[in-house]
């Protein structure tokens, strides 16, 4: 009997040994990745383009705030042809739209779609 009690003796000493180890393996982990990610920090951190300086800063333009322009645009028709267009074929490649003929908002016509029904 006395055999078995050192047999269990070594064999709780080796669990803790074990424990033991894997707990330091554990820190040792930890410890790593943070170090990467601070490396890893620091080196984007230096990648970074400076901080504009002053005089680079935006500027309010002389005529003061640029304000909202609203108006009714109509868009270009499509040129009917047999080829295929491209992109650079249409109009060297402008807005795509013109300002409208007619500025006034379109308005709802009284019992139409859309609008108020007829009871």
């Amino acid at each position: 009997m006395h055999a078995s009690r050192t047999e269990s003796a070594d064999l709780a000493a080796s669990r803790g040994t074990i424990g033991i180890g894997l707990i330091v393996v554990a820190v040792l982990v930890v410890g790593l990745l943070i170090g990467l990610f601070t490396v890893g920090s620091r080196r984007v951190g230096r990648g970074d383009s400076p901080r504009p300086r002053p005089d680079e800063q935006p500027r309010m333009p002389e005529g003061g705030p640029v304000r909202e322009t609203r108006e009714r645009r109509e868009p270009d028709e499509m040129p009917r042809s047999d080829d295929r267009l491209l992109p650079h074929d249409l109009h060297g490649g402008s807005s795509g739209s013109r300002t409208g003929a007619s500025q006034d908002r379109p308005r709802w016509e009284e019992g139409g779609s859309g609008g108020p029904g007829r009871h």
